[in-house]
């Protein structure tokens, strides 16, 4: 029985390690540890490529971007600034210059 392209599985690319040169690296999810300030923060189930021979991990970019969103000061604030009212200031009359003959 043949399988068409609807039916094969959806792989995760792999791609060669740039530690040992030998391995894969592939896609798995592993425990992430960071600190914010002075506490230290653990992320499990993160996102990550890890090579096959040497173990090798790298941090998946797109979730390292999003969770530093998320861990930013600003997270769940508004952005918006409010505007400064400011006073109007009066029209200054405007003088009338006269005209020299030629």
């Amino acid at each position: 029985m043949m399988m068409n392209d609807k039916q094969s599985p959806q792989l995760d690319p792999v791609f060669p390690c740039r530690e040992c040169q030998a391995g894969l690296m592939h896609r798995d999810y592993i425990a992430y540890f960071t600190w914010l300030g002075d506490e230290l923060i653990t992320v499990p189930d993160f996102p990550a490529w890890v090579c096959d021979i040497c173990g090798r991990c790298e941090y998946d970019e797109n979730a390292l971007t999003r969770l530093t969103l998320l861990l930013s000061p600003n997270a769940g604030k508004t952005t918006s600034t409010t505007r400064v009212k400011t006073a109007k200031t009066r029209a200054k009359p405007k003088v009338q210059r006269t005209t020299q003959p030629e």
